[in-house]
């Protein structure tokens, strides 16, 4: 491992990002945070810490990455968005990287396998793909992250639970495996593959795996109410559903539209995106957070009112 190394974190005021920092403060580590200028959020979130520069630079502005980047060992992007910020200032952070003899590069990925996935069925993973190839091209080393889908989500985002209809939805199959990780557990991986300067391109971990019937099996355990399948259509309709959403849609860049979402459920659902090399133990033994863990805290949360 990597001692007292310097890493940059792009993204570092979000949900993941801000864990990320966290957990890489956990060990001998310089971070430095990105920051769009002028936002103040990252002072605010980082600007007592001493171990913790803030950086206020525009993904345009070359020489400001240039300096940013100087004498970094890892760059971490957890950025999120659509094209301009996964393709477009990806981009440019990678160009800055290499520029800056920066050694190693960590993408914003932390998804499942989008490297399988069919032309036309998941424009979050495609965009991913798209700059893959830049990644792999660059004269840097890179390490992606893939987790399946964080388990968090469950707990309201994905509409897959139906909480108050003691539903479970399921297209095709109720039967076929899906990956989830939580945000935490990523970010713990995510800060040890930066210190590893052995990290393979590709770090595949799965907190839990399960199936929609075994999500219903845990429902019903966990509340004492039986929970049932409820067959949603196929992968096939739901795709058909979410190009119609797709081409409704007002605004093209937004991240996670609802079109989005079902093209994600696809993904996982028909098979493509699953996992095939998961190494969860890469980094020694670890109890990972299972998505019935995720659940009962949210049930607990649910009833105790908060």
């Amino acid at each position: 491992m990597i001692t007292t190394a310097t890493v940059l974190v792009a993204g570092a005021t979000g949900d993941l990002g801000r864990r990320i920092v966290r957990e890489l403060l956990r060990h001998d580590t310089l971070v430095r945070v990105l920051t769009r200028p002028g936002t103040g959020t990252a002072h605010g979130m980082y600007g007592g810490d001493d171990r913790v520069e803030v950086h206020e630079v525009a993904y345009t502005d070359r020489a400001g990455l240039a300096s940013a980047l100087s004498g970094v060992d890892t760059v971490i992007s957890a950025v999120s968005g659509a094209r301009p910020v996964i393709v477009d200032a990806q981009r440019a952070l990678l160009a800055a990287a290499v520029a800056a003899g920066v050694a190693r590069f960590i993408p914003s990925d932390y998804s499942a396998d989008y490297r399988r996935i069919t032309p036309g069925s998941n424009r979050n993973f495609e965009l991913r793909r798209e700059l893959a190839a830049d990644l792999d091209a660059a004269p840097i080393r890179v390490t992606s992250v893939l987790n399946g889908a964080f388990a968090d989500m469950l707990t309201g985002q994905a509409p897959m639970i139906l909480f108050k209809r003691h539903r479970v939805l399921f297209w095709s199959s109720p039967d076929q495996i899906l990956d989830f990780t939580t945000k935490d557990d990523v970010a713990r991986i995510v800060a040890l593959a930066a210190l590893d300067a052995n990290a393979p391109r590709v770090v595949e971990i799965a907190g839990d795996r399960v199936t929609a019937r075994s999500i219903a099996g845990t429902m019903t355990e966990l509340t004492k109410t039986p929970f049932s399948l409820q067959w949603a259509g196929t992968t096939g309709t739901l795709a058909a559903m979410s190009r119609i959403g797709r081409y409704l849609s007002k605004d093209k860049d937004q991240a996670f539209p609802a079109w989005q979402g079902m093209q994600y459920f696809v993904s996982m659902f028909n098979g493509e995106a699953e996992l095939q090399h998961i190494n969860n133990d890469r980094y020694g033994p670890h109890d990972w957070t299972s998505v019935r863990d995720v659940l009962d805290v949210h049930l607990k949360e649910t009833t105790d009112g908060h």
